[in-house]
């Protein structure tokens, strides 16, 4: 069966992605949606590959040190993605995929400049063709229960909960896309809240309900 291969992956799958460049001492929290199931059965799959789960964001928030000399402790980056093909799909490679990163506000000029290299590197190639650099509010959030949720502005907004028991709809279910970039553990939720209607990518989207986002901690 095309998706046998992917049932095997384990429920905290750990991803390392090539990195840009190097970054001593940074931690933080990582925060991803996508408009596909990452936790889900073969079946569910099976259904949306290919049709959906071309789109993302990956936000992170560090909470201490830097990135090439550049201390970015307290501050926020989003990456919104969107391929010509379902994220993460290993049968299927994507040729074109784009993003527009979006940069804390509250960074200084030489911050917002390496908040954008800290992205590319963690991103890898995923944030290989950056259409449009934007600087917003941010507002990131992580609760005592799992949840998490960020904001940028009026652009970018997720918003998660964490798995229970109305989210086992097949019996089957495994961590099948693991995360789009390197982290120390990052669990799958709900998104209660998934839009992107920023300029830069040629579409905008809104994605609740789905079993499509990952909270974790990230350090390198």
């Amino acid at each position: 069966m095309r998706f046998a291969s992917r049932t095997l992956i384990p429920a905290l799958l750990l991803v390392v992605l090539p990195s840009a460049a190097s970054a001593a001492g940074v931690a933080g929290t990582y925060l991803e949606a996508r408009t596909a199931d990452v936790y889900t059965g073969p079946c569910f799959a099976n259904s949306e590959v290919g049709l959906v789960g071309n789109e993302a964001i990956m936000a992170w928030r560090i909470e201490a040190g830097g990135w090439d000399g550049v201390d970015l402790s307290g501050l926020s980056v989003l990456a919104v993605v969107r391929s010509d093909a379902t994220l993460g799909d290993p049968y299927t490679e994507s040729r074109t995929t784009e993003s527009v990163l979006i940069v804390d506000a509250a960074a200084d000029r030489s911050q917002r400049s390496a908040l954008e290299g800290f992205a590319r590197g963690m991103g890898g190639v995923l944030l290989a063709d950056v259409a449009r650099v934007e600087a917003a509010d941010v507002t990131f959030a992580l609760r005592p229960n799992g949840a998490a949720s960020v904001t940028a502005g009026d652009l970018a907004a997720v918003r998660t909960r964490p798995l229970d028991h109305r989210d086992h709809l097949c019996g089957n279910e495994t961590v099948f896309y693991p995360p789009l970039a390197p982290t120390d553990g990052a669990v799958p939720g709900v998104a209660i809240e998934h839009t992107w209607q920023g300029p830069g990518l040629g579409a905008t989207w809104k994605s609740p309900g789905k079993r499509s986002t990952f909270v974790g901690r990230f350090s390198r």
